[in-house]
């Protein structure tokens, strides 16, 4: 069974949610809902549950949902410090019945980092969060996909110089490591192509523009080859995601944040998951945030949470039969 927390009640979060289950109710993936039901009980029927394993006997007619309580009723697009903990209250028993092994994946809707900061939260994201919960931080690694392409960002959520000023040629291999392992084990690819985009334009010009590609990405390439990956790289990033070019590699890595997520939300927006690999568990979620401005307006898409709540299923399986 698939687990999906509630994200931001002020979010889109709950119409969305209640718009994928009417999308799946009939061919599934089945998933239960961690959270408020009266975020959802205007919109589709629902049916709390006791146990998880309930679910799916109930996902058919309802959404089964198992409850927690807001400390304050929700207004649509004005988020609330108030419902901050129960917000990190539903992250944190999905993570317990994934690890558990109860459910086999956990899918996050949108949070606003903002408003949880009010209960405490000192993280820059979701990923960082759940390496903290699952007692692996520092492993986790965020991998975006779409049906068009795969990215990872090896520097994340931080500025751009500081990105650059944390680029190192260990944090390059580490998080190839780690994204090679879960192509394998959760992507069902056995011999994933793995491509690095250079820092600098033109991939630095053989150091005319910059010495990054000289000084730390080459050295991570060539330590990886030695390991037997399928590496390439350092590709120069204005021409490594034309359609010729992607059909050379399965996943491209990026030196930072934006590098990889304008091409990725430029190609797939609509359809683009995010995958945390390196937890002992499968987490997606949708590639987009809680859209305060438009919540409770009908007008949010989709199409991202079905993805990833398609996605997690087919990893959870995949995972299975590689375990």
């Amino acid at each position: 069974m698939l687990v999906l927390t509630q994200g931001d009640p002020a979010s889109i979060a709950p119409e969305i949610t209640a718009a994928v289950w009417q999308k799946l109710r009939q061919n599934g993936p089945a998933f239960v809902y961690v959270g408020d039901p009266s975020l959802l009980e205007r919109r589709v029927p629902v049916q709390t549950i006791r146990y998880l394993s309930d679910g799916a006997a109930v996902f058919g007619h309802a959404l089964p949902v198992l409850p927690l309580k807001l400390a304050t009723p929700p207004a649509p697009g004005e988020p609330d410090r108030r419902n901050a903990a129960c917000v990190l209250e539903s992250i944190r028993l999905v993570t317990e019945l994934t690890l558990s092994g109860e459910a086999s994946a956990m899918i996050t809707n949108p949070i606003s980092k903002e408003v949880v900061q009010g209960a405490g939260f000192r993280h820059p994201g979701h990923t960082s969060y759940l390496a903290e919960l699952c007692q692996t931080p520092g492993n986790e690694v965020m991998l975006l996909a779409g049906p068009s392409l795969k990215v990872v960002p090896i520097t994340v959520h931080v500025a751009l110089r500081d990105a650059i000023a944390q680029l190192s040629t260990d944090l390059i291999i580490r998080t190839a490591r780690t994204v090679a392992a879960g192509l394998q084990r959760d992507f069902a690819l056995p011999h994933p192509r793995l491509a690095f985009a250079g820092l600098n334009p033109h991939a630095g010009e053989h150091g005319l523009m910059g010495r990054e590609e000289q000084d730390i990405i080459l050295p991570a390439i060539n330590a990886l080859r030695s390991e037997g990956l399928n590496v390439s790289g350092p590709l120069p990033p204005d021409t490594m995601f034309t359609p010729h070019a992607r059909a050379q590699y399965d996943v491209a890595l990026c030196m930072y944040h934006d590098q990889g997520l304008i091409p990725l939300k430029t190609l797939d927006m609509a359809e683009g998951v995010n995958v945390t690999l390196g937890l002992p568990v499968i987490r997606t979620s949708p590639d987009h945030g809680t859209a305060f401005d438009i919540a409770g307006q009908n007008k949010a898409d989709p199409r991202s949470l079905k993805a990833a709540i398609k996605l997690a299923a087919i990893l959870a399986a995949n995972r299975r039969k590689n375990t």
